[in-house]
């Protein structure tokens, strides 16, 4: 009868899940790295996506399937589409899924509603900004300004020159300059899906914009919570089309100064 080896001291799950990182390594430099998530689920290894070179951090939903897309693909797609749908040319988008373009085009078939998230993570270091004369501050004029040159005229509100300091909630982002709306009014199917052509252009941008939140049309997109992709937003007032932001799209920036 054999005795069973008993493990050394300090060959604990630390050096089994150590042994697996370095096959999943070594696979990625064979290119077989379609092997290592199935390794690392194993191994009860869960690591930031992120960091391994087969998670792209965008996505679509085709409504056939679920694309991967690199930030430049979301970007290059989002700003193709909100080009297009204004009448003029957008930047290149071969080698993009043309489903991905069909579904940011047009949306959900049977209701308008978020088909693309990308994963983000917010910067470190920001220096906190003070109100500019239009009433924001430069990371939000810049978020402006770059949603002007791709979707052209808005209709905007949520902040004024001098700032504002009522008609939001307490602690909004738009008291500090930090935050826009731009308006889809009235509350139709149309406006819904254009505002969500908006609203995955801004989550495509977010890292590079330093974007914090994106609301609109009963979801929240976060770039702390970005993994989880959009989120159900609880308004403090069901009834209330603008409190659940169904009629504007909401953009805050960070805040910096952390």
């Amino acid at each position: 009868m054999h005795s069973q080896r008993r493990p050394r001291p300090g060959r604990t799950g630390r050096a089994r899940r150590a042994l697996v990182l370095a096959v999943v390594v070594a696979l990625c430099g064979t290119g077989l790295a379609a092997a290592a998530p199935w390794l690392l689920a194993r191994a009860g290894i869960d690591l930031d996506r992120t960091a391994l070179p087969w998670a792209d951090p965008c996505s679509v939903d085709t409504g056939e399937g679920t694309v991967m897309l690199t930030l430049a693909q979301a970007r290059r797609a989002t700003t193709a589409v909100a080009l297009e749908a204004r009448g003029e040319e957008g930047p290149d988008t071969s080698g993009i899924d043309p489903a991905v373009l069909r579904r940011l085009r047009e949306g959900p078939p049977d209701d308008a509603g978020p088909s693309l998230t990308c994963r983000a993570s917010t910067t470190d270091g920001l220096e906190r900004e003070d109100l500019t004369e239009t009433g924001l501050t430069p990371r939000a004029q810049a978020v402006l300004d770059a949603m002007g040159e791709v979707f052209g005229e808005m209709s905007l509100g949520g902040y004024e020159p001098g700032g504002i300091g009522t008609g939001h909630g307490e602690d909004s982002a738009h008291y500090d300059g930090r935050a826009i709306d731009v308006f889809y009014r009235p509350v139709t199917e149309e406006n819904r899906r254009e505002g969500w052509l908006l609203a995955h252009w801004l989550v495509a941008h977010a890292e590079e914009l330093h974007i914090a939140n994106v609301i609109f049309d009963d979801k929240i997109w976060n770039a702390r919570g970005s993994r989880g992709g959009w989120w159900p937003y609880r308004s403090p007032d069901p009834n209330n089309e603008i409190l659940r932001h169904l009629d504007h799209v909401h953009v805050d920036v960070q805040e910096g100064g952390d």
